[in-house]
């Protein structure tokens, strides 16, 4: 981004009537953001929509903006905007060291795999995971690893060692580290629990996750992946987009629409509730569209904010998975990101599952069973 260059000049008076000026012209550093996101051909994105196949990765750069060098006058400087908590570029900008993994207590094994109550460290915070690690002879470099992001369950009603449970022991099973987090306020972990779509909190706690798996003496740290459902699915999109760290990655029932999608087209018709988004509702929605105006006034903001907007920096492949009777986020959420990664050059598989809920019981076996085969063709 250019810095703001400087201009000044500094008058001298000569008595009793000549004037000498003498004028000072400073110049300041000028730079760029990397990968600002750009739009999509639409006839590219037509296409995709059209045939809503695997593409051949090809992750390219975005477009740099040019710098434009501009000369304000003081004492009128105006200065820079915050960039909002959520935008993509300040997030990248950010610092996710993780810590080591400390194992509190051994749980009892699974069938060829043994489980800890364990945690880690995200701002300072404790956050607490359900770890998974496999019996036998480590591979060379590691066991490759999961990175578990699950959905959305009221707080004080998380438990680490409850729910997702069929969905870990399938992945253990398969040869695999998973390491199922436990966002901030959730159970034991330590810090308040802030909500995903409004508050980069959950998001941090993910990517110092990543961090602290990849100093895991036992996970092989060229070889992570990442797997959500729901809203743990927005979460593991955001983290491809942010992080290059991230080889693979599979997505339940994401709520992985944009921004502008989120705002507009997420209705909901089951009974469960929706705690941080509700059509109707104030929180974010109708707070940002106040202060940002709405996306066709601010496109920029809303963009800024968009994992979508950047999916030509994907860290690796994505593959979706979605029931067509889902109640609590719309099937068109991932049938339009699939478009979208085509359009962008990434790759990406998509999976529906005619009449399934959001959970995709009915076809779980099958989902659960084309995700190994794709962790595994991308990170063994």
């Amino acid at each position: 981004m250019p810095s703001k260059n400087r201009s000044f000049r500094i008058y001298r008076f000569l008595l009793p009537a000549l004037i000498f000026s003498i004028l000072l012209t400073g110049c300041g550093q000028a730079g760029t953001f990397k990968n600002d996101p750009a739009a999509i051909d639409p006839h590219l994105l037509e296409t995709a929509v059209a045939s809503l196949q695997p593409g051949t990765p090809t992750f390219t750069a975005l477009p740099t903006a040019t710098p434009t060098l501009t000369h304000t006058p003081a004492p009128s400087l105006t200065p820079t905007p915050t960039p909002h908590p959520l935008d993509i570029l300040a997030m990248r900008a950010g610092s996710y060291p993780g810590s080591d993994i400390v194992i509190e207590q051994e749980l009892d094994p699974g069938a060829n795999y043994r489980r800890y109550y364990a945690y880690y460290l995200s701002e300072g915070l404790r956050i607490y995971a359900l770890l998974t690690v496999p019996n036998g002879d480590m591979p060379a470099g590691g066991w490759p690893a999961i990175v578990f992001n699950h959905g959305y369950i009221p707080p004080d009603q998380y438990r680490t060692t409850e729910r997702y449970i069929a969905y870990v022991d399938r992945l253990a099973r398969s040869g695999y580290i998973v390491f199922r987090i436990d966002y901030r306020g959730h159970d034991r972990s330590e810090g308040t629990p802030s909500g995903a779509y409004s508050n980069p909190g959950y998001m941090i706690d993910v990517l110092n996750a990543v961090s602290s798996l990849q100093r895991f003496p036992q996970a092989n740290p060229e070889k992570i992946g990442m797997w959500g459902h729901s809203m743990g699915g927005y979460l593991t999109l955001r983290a491809m987009v942010l992080s290059d760290e991230i080889k693979a990655g599979v997505i339940w029932a994401g709520v992985v629409g944009s921004y502008p999608d989120m705002l507009y087209n997420w209705t909901h018709s089951s009974s469960a509730p929706i705690p941080t988004l509700r059509p109707g509702s104030r929180r974010w929605r109708d707070e940002w569209v106040e202060i940002y105006g709405t996306p066709e006034e601010n496109p920029a903001f809303w963009n800024s904010i968009s994992a979508n907007a950047f999916l030509a920096d994907l860290s690796g492949p994505v593959q979706l998975h979605h029931g067509t009777a889902d109640q609590d986020v719309p099937l068109e959420f991932s049938q339009t990101l699939s478009a979208q990664i085509q359009a962008a050059g990434g790759e990406v598989e998509l999976y529906t599952y005619e009449g399934d809920n959001h959970n995709i019981s009915n076809y779980f076996s099958t989902a659960m069973t084309r995700t190994i085969e794709f962790y595994d063709r991308y990170l063994k």
